[in-house]
């Protein structure tokens, strides 16, 4: 995976790029496409997948196939780190 982080929109200050990145690569990562994506050029896609640390990380993000695009990256919200817990249950 490739990361373009050049003239990030957020601040990167309290999570590192290095731990964004691990989040992608967690082996129980869920992306997600939102219902009404237009069309899938300028597809936003979401990410929820935790760090080497077990910090747990939502992003947004597109993709042109080979480069990814963090838009946006926090912390999961309670109920986001529910929903990644339910669905790695199965």
């Amino acid at each position: 995976m490739e990361f373009d982080w050049l003239d990030a929109s957020f601040n990167l200050r309290s999570m590192t790029p290095k731990e964004i990145e691990e989040s992608f690569e967690d082996p129980f990562s869920i992306r997600l496409m939102p219902e009404n994506a237009e069309s899938t050029e300028n597809a936003r896609y979401f990410n929820l997948g935790k760090s080497v640390n077990d910090r747990g990380i939502f992003s947004v993000f597109w993709t042109d196939g080979k480069r990814y695009r963090v838009i946006l990256a926090r912390d999961m919200a309670p109920e986001e780190l529910a929903f990644f817990t339910r669905k790695n249950m199965d």
